[in-house]
């Protein structure tokens, strides 16, 4: 593989470039690459060696990146995201107004007030790493993982915020859950979030 790291920080409109490049590399899909992978600032080109030369890819890459790009997020609409938030659903909401020296509903409000952006998919088939938390519910993982976290829970972690496709260990701050199923391998397109996308969760 080869990997193109722009700047080694969280931003969105680093973060918008990189997709911007992924997206130019799948729109012409070309013989030997096997997979294009943004992340937070930088691209990962998956490809066979032996049909792709790495230095003719390296070149391809240096020329996208220095073209201007416009950020698609901005052209559609946010992906709503419905969320029970609380009590058997989420179990450390508490603790995150604790965190944030507010109430629960302040917290809330907090968390679906904003739009987040999804910066990468990882960790898991179709976990999406969202940000940025306001600072004021921005609370750290858990020093230790829970063993079981269910499918669906929507959770903190710092700056990110995120949903669970599956039930698995996960060290997350949950304060809700979700009924969309945001990984699905028998839809058409498996995964109901990307990287670029916008989102917004909403209380019901």
């Amino acid at each position: 593989c080869l990997s193109m790291v722009f700047e080694e920080k969280v931003d969105a409109a680093v973060n918008a470039r990189c997709v911007a490049i992924a997206a130019s590399l799948e729109r012409c899909p070309r013989p030997g690459i096997r997979d294009v992978v943004p992340t937070y600032n930088a691209v990962t080109v998956h490809f066979d060696p032996i049909q792709v030369d790495r230095e003719d890819l390296a070149t391809e890459l240096d020329v996208l990146a220095a073209m201007d790009v416009p950020d698609a997020a901005h052209e559609r609409a946010p992906v709503v995201i419905p969320v029970s938030y609380g009590g058997e659903f989420g179990q450390d909401l508490e603790a995150v107004a604790e965190f944030g020296g507010c109430s629960e509903e302040d917290v809330v409000g907090v968390h679906a007030g904003t739009v987040y952006r999804v910066y990468m998919l990882g960790f898991l088939p179709g976990f999406a790493y969202m940000g940025p938390v306001d600072p004021r519910i921005a609370m750290p993982r858990l020093d230790t993982p829970r063993l079981r976290v269910a499918a669906g829970s929507v959770g903190i972690a710092g700056a990110q915020t995120g949903i669970y496709p599956f039930d698995t260990p996960g060290g997350w701050r949950i304060i809700g859950l979700t009924r969309e199923t945001v990984f699905d391998p028998a839809r058409g397109n498996p995964f109901l979030l990307k990287a670029g996308d916008r989102v917004k969760f909403v209380a019901v």
